[in-house]
């Protein structure tokens, strides 16, 4: 049987710092969300602008990385896969919630900056110690959140 595929790819940019969280076994957790926006034509065919916002998890070293470097502005190269996870409320309700894991982040620049969104080389490129989200990273039962 043929596996499935499950990869996203956005660029566009931080809408807010990385916040910082740890697993009870002591593995970075970064969340952070990232703006992306196209356009349409709407039914008089004006042209529409519309942004849709992305939840964004990283973990391990790629995590630590993004709470040390990002920051809300910068437009990012984010791959990785969607996942949903779900847990039970403090009133009992069952809850869930579509997130991108970020298997690789690239910094392209900050908002603003020369229309190419290069940045100048201003953020430090991590490069080699990107690593890849532990197969076993984001599963709902490690997460405490």
């Amino acid at each position: 049987m043929a596996r499935g595929l499950n990869r996203v790819m956005l660029i566009g940019h931080v809408g807010r710092d990385p916040e910082m969280k740890y697993t009870p076994g002591g593995m970075a957790v970064a969340t952070f969300s990232v703006a992306t926006n196209d356009s349409f034509k709407d039914k008089e065919g004006k042209l529409q602008e519309r942004t849709e916002w992305h939840r964004i998890v990283a973990f391990g070293r790629t995590a630590e990385v993004m709470g040390e470097y990002l920051k809300k502005g910068q437009q990012v190269y984010v791959e990785g896969r969607l996942q949903t996870r779900s847990w039970d409320d403090d009133k009992g309700q069952k809850r869930y919630i579509t997130e991108i894991v970020a298997l690789s982040v690239q910094f392209l620049g900050r908002k603003g900056e020369g229309g190419d969104g290069s940045g100048g080389g201003e953020i430090p490129t991590p490069g080699d110690d990107f690593a890849p989200a532990p197969a076993s990273a984001g599963e709902p039962e490690d997460l405490p959140f």
